[in-house]
């Protein structure tokens, strides 16, 4: 551990509120991002708030005998002395830990921890109290000029368009009862119940899923998922075993072998719909089918957009992390986590996926996502060392976009995108994806590029809300698309 820093912040020679104060600051770097910071203020520094403090009181303090604001400031001072003690105690506290963020440069990333209950004004002496915080790591930046990138090519065929357009076709698809064994793309209604040691874990009943080569839950994930009910009817039941991931909710189940009891109650097959005058008007009102696979090819060329900016992202991030070796708090890592999905989930929806597709992500992402997290997180500081060293900021303007293309994924006007951002708190969120995405912008900008072939991938999971474990990291709503949302999606792709 390094050794505690001590020092003085001085004050200059004042006689207002303005006026710093004279603290005797004290950090001990407790590890890469936490610091315990102790913070002396001086007798003549709380006896200076206590003659201001009185002095807001006096034209407004009653006492008997006196005239508002005619009483003597000894006995104000004596009479409100609890008073005024709570109030100098929490100004002093508030201010000098603003000055000692400040003058130290902190540069804080969490709340500061410390009990305001255990803070006591002395009758005499100097003023003592101690708080623990979380800061951005120091770190010696890694050269980001003059990388070398593969980045992913395509063209979006005919074929792609069809692909994509069967899949909007198969959300408005009907459903028809079939009397035997579900077969890949069927879709099932099953009751499912997990058990660990004999002891029930979680259920689900009801549950639709289509059947495919696997099933994706939010704390696991079950291989041959299609081969499992290939064979069953309903009425039946099969059963399999499925490892909880090491990251799920419950600790005691991590990495544990649950079984899963699942009970096929319904097989049904899709019966895609004829693309008619009335359902191109309830997909978006398309006035022609050219117009819909003009919408179609549209929001595939979005989803290669993402999947670009996505595997440059991941070769910018490797390069500038590589010689990251400092550890992070686990309880930063556990308390971003949330915000790590929220930011997946922001930038899959700008990107125009449906929600099945933003579901396998966001399953995906949760079963490693403290793992995930403590990469980004050393990302995001070192991008945002770089924004601050070359000057990269935020405008209004790149909030009105960003909010754009979510609105026009979602089907939503711009006002109430922005309304449901700012009620669920996500402003934040959004903001350090834009200085991310401009400082990477800015990173590219200097790089050399090989465009390799891509290939859009093909769904082999089915993704479905429930944990194993029977909790949920990061509980993240995926909403129900719009009409007009899924007729610019293209289904399953992702």
């Amino acid at each position: 551990m390094a050794s505690s820093e001590s020092s003085v912040v001085a004050a200059p020679e004042a006689a207002d509120t303005s006026r710093p104060l004279n603290l005797d600051v004290a950090i001990d770097p407790v590890s890469t991002c936490e610091r315990r910071v102790k913070v002396t203020i001086p007798r003549e520094d709380i006896d200076r708030y206590r003659e201001m403090a009185i002095g807001e009181l006096m034209p407004s303090a009653l006492l008997p005998g006196f005239r508002p604001g005619r009483a003597p400031k000894k006995l104000v001072g004596s009479r409100f002395k609890s008073e005024l003690g709570e109030q100098i105690r929490s100004k002093l506290v508030t201010d000098a830990m603003t000055q000692v963020s400040d003058d130290k440069k902190l540069s804080p990333i969490s709340e500061p921890d410390i009990d305001f209950n255990a803070v006591l004004l002395p009758d005499d002496g100097p003023l003592t109290f101690e708080f623990s915080i979380e800061v951005r790591p120091e770190f010696e930046m890694p050269k980001w000029k003059g990388l070398s990138i593969s980045r992913p090519a395509r063209e979006i065929t005919e074929a792609d368009v069809d692909e994509a357009l069967g899949n909007v076709l198969r959300e408005r698809a009907r459903f028809v009862p079939h009397d035997g064994a579900p077969k890949p793309g069927d879709l099932i209604v099953a009751d499912l119940a997990f058990t660990a040691d004999g002891a029930s874990v979680s259920e689900a009943a009801e549950m639709e899923i289509v059947v495919r080569p696997k099933l994706s839950f939010a704390d696991a994930e079950l291989a041959g998922f299609d081969a499992l009910v290939k064979k069953a009817k309903a009425g039946e039941t099969v059963t399999a075993t499925v490892t909880v991931s090491d990251e799920a909710a419950v600790e005691s189940l991590r990495g544990k072998d649950v079984t899963m009891e699942l009970k096929l109650l319904e097989v049904k097959k899709f019966e895609l719909p004829e693309l008619t005058p009335a359902l191109l008007e309830e997909l978006g009102g398309f006035e022609s089918d050219e117009a819909l696979r003009a919408a179609v090819r549209k929001q595939l060329e979005n989803q290669l957009e993402y999947h670009r900016r996505r595997q440059v992202r991941q070769q910018v991030a490797g390069a500038l992390t590589a010689s990251a070796g400092w550890d992070l708090p686990p309880a930063l890592l556990k308390r971003q986590a949330q915000r790590e999905l929220e930011r997946a989930i922001l930038e899959l929806r700008r990107s125009g996926f449906d929600d099945d597709s933003i579901r396998r992500h966001v399953n995906e992402l949760r079963q490693t996502v403290l793992a995930s997290t403590a990469r980004a997180l050393k990302e995001h500081f070192i991008l945002e060392r770089i924004a601050e060293e070359e000057s990269v900021a935020d405008t209004a303007a790149d909030y009105d976009e960003e909010i754009r293309a979510i609105a026009a994924q979602s089907g939503e006007s711009p006002r109430r995108v922005r309304a449901s951002l700012e009620r669920r708190g996500l402003m934040d969120v959004l903001r350090n994806q834009i200085i991310e995405r401009k400082t990477v912008d800015l990173i590219t900008s200097h790089a050399s590029f090989k465009d390799t072939p891509f290939e859009f991938q093909k769904p082999d999971a089915e993704a479905i809300d429930h944990a194993v474990c029977g909790s949920v990291v990061g509980e993240e709503e995926i909403p129900v698309a719009t009409q007009a949302e899924a007729a610019a999606r293209p289904g399953s792709r992702g």
